[in-house]
């Protein structure tokens, strides 16, 4: 049988809330309060922190500043780290579905652009990481994604076989991955960083985690 590998953020779960408060640290640490809304800037949170901070100095009118950006990454992760698990949930149907195709024979695993050691962190706490054959971060290797290697590289370690698997994601990065590695892609179309998911052409869409079956 062959591997099913998850992207963690937007695809698993829902990590945006906590995303969020960790960047409006950053900016409470500067002075300028509370700057990104969990609400309407849930998208952006799922892109990442860096992403997070560009967004949010532009809204303090001081533009793509790089080195700044630089400075408050480190403090930002390090906010995250401490509160982790204060909103983050794992998608409707998710582990029933992990447990599914477990049942079935696939092997799977996860392919993330969050730090390793976070998505450690975050699998564990909400009590899901041992059902996963293998975790792979975007510090794991010296790639990250849309580079195939960190996809093939989960694939081997949950024992798979890097040529037959299949990733569940829910963005650009996630499909060009699959792209890359020459397997199929599936992304998600729920969560705040869905969109227009048809635009980029996966191999197929997947609404609910009940329609994986």
């Amino acid at each position: 049988m062959g591997t099913v590998i998850f992207d963690l953020d937007g695809t698993l779960a829902d990590t945006s809330g906590d995303l969020i408060a960790a960047a409006n640290a950053c900016f409470r640490g500067l002075g300028a309060g509370d700057i990104l809304d969990a609400r309407t800037d849930a998208g952006t949170a799922l892109r990442g922190g860096r992403a997070m901070l560009r967004l949010g100095f532009d809204r303090i009118g001081q533009g793509t500043d790089e080195a700044e950006i630089d400075v408050q990454y480190p403090i930002l992760l390090a906010a995250y780290a401490e509160a982790i698990d204060v909103h983050s949930y794992m998608y409707d149907g998710a582990m029933d579905a992990v447990e599914a195709l477990k049942t079935s024979g696939f092997k799977v695993g996860i392919c993330t652009n969050k730090p390793e050691g976070l998505a450690e962190t975050l699998m564990q706490r909400l009590g899901v990481r041992d059902a996963f054959g293998s975790l792979i971060g975007a510090d794991t290797l010296a790639v990250r994604k849309p580079d195939p290697e960190p996809l093939r590289e989960a694939v081997r370690r949950a024992g798979g076989d890097p040529a037959q698997c299949v990733l569940i994601g829910d963005s650009d990065t996630d499909r060009n991955t699959a792209k890359n590695a020459g397997v199929p892609s599936i992304l998600v179309t729920f969560g705040p960083g869905a969109g227009d998911m048809q635009a980029l052409e996966p191999d197929a869409l997947l609404p609910h985690y009940d329609d994986l079956f």
